[in-house]
């Protein structure tokens, strides 16, 4: 039984696709593999919001949620993340209002201020504001959602008067709410601020893990500042993922894939964001950032992950790519929920358990029951069949 038991598994679908892929074709594998996910008993998928840069091509998150909950059935849906100055707080508030209803609470919002600097260019949004929209936004939100009293504000960008929401959120307590973390305090000290999940995204990119502690340390303090509750429960760390019976045929299922990513995408388009290393797979793999490999490889990477949490956390989340083909990550996805999800949910352990307590008491449990079919046999003065000859004993097999 795993240390921690309980804990959820996901994706964080941007998503990554090679220009050249056909899109359509592309966002309706978005679309099969969440139903794939749902069907192999993951509990969340947390859907992107991006605008420009050719890869990430989800536009609205929100229109993905809804067509994958009429398709799916129990996995949870988030906007991972909602950009918040590219919206009307009101808007986006009233959409996952909506949402929440219309997926019978299976929603959740991510927040975030925007992660590509060419979006934010072509609304004419100043990167030095986005952090602080943001949190302007969230505190619109947080008030409309609590709905005790119809809110009134107005900032340099958006104005209430006399707001309210149409509907009651469906979620008794309202639906679960994250705020996304990279690089900067400025997403823990939101997620403090208002009592809100975190989304890790920085877990995956190097020296990530080394500032998971720290980052949830401010969480903590940020809430205390507030009088907010915070809950590990409600943190979860992003990182890269691909799942194969062997160490080997792992990593060669997306050596390639990965290496034009990182060219094509992170070097050549966005000009290798900060904190973005030259050979990710590589460094990812040795720093524990990026977990490629056989089902035990990937259980250790996992627990080696959380010791830098320095408590645990509620749930890890692979960040969706097209490193492999699609049979190789179909199949990543399902080694990865057969014989890696149960040592940290402890669904296996009564199997095994009970088939320990068996192999342990076998002598005295089969034993009884071998003699009683024997005796059937010599009672009548038949011989006894070689299949009966056999003594059940803890040490090699005997035959008398």
């Amino acid at each position: 039984m795993s240390q921690h038991e309980g804990l959820r598994f996901g994706i964080f679908l941007a998503p990554f696709h090679r220009v050249g892929d056909n899109p359509t074709l592309a966002l309706h594998r978005d679309l099969e593999l969440i139903q794939w996910l749902d069907h192999l008993g993951y509990d969340e998928a947390w859907i992107g919001e991006h605008h420009s840069a050719g890869w990430e091509i989800i536009a609205s998150p929100e229109v993905v949620i809804g067509v994958a909950a009429d398709r799916t059935k129990r996995i949870m849906l988030g906007s991972g993340v909602s950009s918040l100055p590219y919206h009307h707080p009101l808007i986006l508030a009233q959409r996952f209002v909506q949402l929440d209803h219309m997926t019978r609470g299976r929603v959740m919002l991510g927040c975030g201020p925007g992660a590509l600097a060419s979006d934010a260019y072509m609304m004419g949004i100043e990167a030095e504001t986005q952090r602080t929209r943001m949190d302007e936004s969230l505190t619109a939100i947080m008030a409309l959602l609590e709905g005790k009293a119809p809110v009134t504000m107005k900032t340099d960008w958006f104005e209430l008067r006399e707001a309210r929401l149409h509907l009651r959120p469906y979620t008794k307590g309202g639906f679960p709410i994250a705020v996304a973390s990279a690089t900067t305090p400025a997403g823990p000290q939101a997620a403090g601020k208002f009592g809100l999940g975190m989304l890790s995204i920085g877990a995956g990119l190097p020296g990530g893990p080394s500032k998971l502690a720290d980052a949830w340390q401010t969480v903590e303090t940020e809430a205390a500042k507030y009088d907010r509750k915070v809950s590990r429960d409600d943190w979860r760390l992003v990182v890269n993922m691909h799942c194969a019976e062997t160490d080997e045929i792992a990593f060669n299922d997306v050596r390639v894939g990965e290496r034009m990513e990182t060219q094509s995408y992170f070097s050549e388009t966005l000009g290798r964001p900060p904190m973005r290393s030259e050979n990710p797979l590589q460094e990812g793999l040795a720093a524990g950032t990026t977990l490629v490999g056989s089902p035990d490889t990937l259980k250790d990477g996992i627990d080696r992950l959380l010791a830098y949490t320095k408590g645990g956390a509620g749930a890890v989340l692979f960040r969706c790519h097209d490193w492999a083909n699609r049979e190789a990550t179909m199949r990543s996805y399902e080694l990865f929920a057969r014989w890696v999800m149960p040592r940290f949910q402890g669904s296996a352990d009564a199997p095994s358990d009970s088939r320990e307590w068996v192999s342990e008491n076998r002598s005295g449990i089969f034993g009884p029951r071998l003699n009683a079919l024997r005796k059937a046999f010599t009672d009548t003065g038949r011989d006894v069949p070689d299949m009966l000859k056999v003594q059940v004993h803890t040490g090699p097999t005997k035959v008398f």
